[in-house]
């Protein structure tokens, strides 16, 4: 029963999130959070650095999708030490490769792509688990079985991926097509449900000039989808089912994945079939490979011991840890600048 409550509470809380960004940060003033300035320029003009509410965005919800990963983890009674440690060697491989595999596909240096994080912490995370095992498993005389793991780091991720929607509404990014392209019917179905962006330093007005455009709400779809996903997987998780909850959300969120981009218009390589589907799809296939090797060994699980391993002052510094990282790594704009100027108010002297 504490586990229904405890998904109740948590499906609101996401709710009433989403709720508030889909309502917002479509809105220009939603991109900057923050400028500071970086060096002085003529007549008392200073070239500023933009923070956005992308990173910000972001950060809370790579924080949130890591917060999942130790309550559920913990409560299957994997050490807390050894959560850190897998959680900082995945965070070293998709983080980097957020990045790198945009640049790859999209041939862009300032772009990110959840995507192809997700296709290289799928394919390192068995291999990284067992390693662990291996090593430091054998010194201490602990093993994490890799698919109880895996489904915590599955769950963990969708709501990561379901929040993060947001800063892809903040920043203008991973946008649908504009209903005046589409069918009719298409047409029909987005007629009243649908999302509008303003201001020209958002991605959907520089990159195809879509600002003020009634575009078909993917990130919004996908966060609600998404949100649902991690909360049906995280109850079978509670109920034992460690492996169903690890297929149910892979599937969901890499099947979604391969469908929505056929409803996008942002750049997603030159394919027609793009290289982010195949990712989606090689992914479930190589997860449900590896669930034949390594199945659910039906782990115990106390969602009491996953709450109070929260508590840890190791464990706040951690999670802010992974915050202020996240945020350094996405937050900083690199497609936008600013000039800022600082003025006496002689009326207040």
């Amino acid at each position: 029963m504490a586990a229904i409550f405890f998904v109740v509470g948590l499906g609101l809380l996401i709710g009433f999130v989403l709720i508030w960004g889909f309502k917002t940060l479509p809105k220009e003033k939603w991109q900057m959070v923050a400028a500071f300035p970086l060096e002085k320029l003529e007549q008392g003009q200073w070239r500023g650095m933009n923070l956005t509410w992308y990173g910000l965005l972001s950060a809370n919800a790579y924080t949130f999708g890591v917060i999942m990963v130790v309550i559920l983890a913990a409560s299957a009674g994997i050490p807390i030490f050894v959560l850190v440690l897998l959680t900082v060697l995945l965070l070293a491989v998709t983080i980097p490769a957020s990045k790198i595999v945009a640049r790859i596909v999209e041939k862009k240096k300032a772009t990110l792509t959840i995507g192809g994080a997700v296709f290289a912490g799928v394919v390192t995370a068995p291999w990284i688990i067992m390693l662990v095992n291996a090593t430091l498993g054998t010194a201490f005389n602990f093993h994490v079985p890799v698919a109880v793991m895996m489904a915590c780091l599955s769950i963990g991720y969708t709501f990561g991926e379901s929040l993060g929607r947001l800063a892809c509404l903040s920043f203008g990014c991973c946008y649908g097509k504009p209903l005046s392209q589409c069918a009719g019917h298409t047409r029909k179905v987005f007629e009243h449900f649908n999302v509008v962006f303003t201001g020209d330093t958002k991605k959907v007005a520089y990159a195809s000039e879509l600002a003020g455009e009634e575009l078909i709400p993917i990130q919004i779809i996908t966060a609600v989808l998404y949100a649902i996903s991690g909360l049906v997987g995280t109850l079978l998780f509670f109920q034992g089912f460690a492996g169903i909850a690890l297929v149910e959300t892979l599937v969901v969120t890499q099947i979604w994945r391969v469908v929505s981009e056929f409803f996008r218009a942002d750049f997603r390589g030159e394919r027609k079939f793009s290289i982010y589907q195949i990712m989606a799809l090689a992914a479930i296939a190589y997860t449900i490979g590896l669930l034949a090797f390594f199945p659910n060994p039906g782990v115990v699980v106390s969602l009491d011991k996953g709450l109070k391993a929260l508590w840890h002052p190791g464990m706040i510094l951690f999670f802010q840890g992974v915050w202020i990282v996240s945020f350094l790594h996405a937050g900083r704009s690199t497609v936008t600048a600013s000039e800022i100027s600082f003025h006496v108010v002689k009326e207040n002297i």
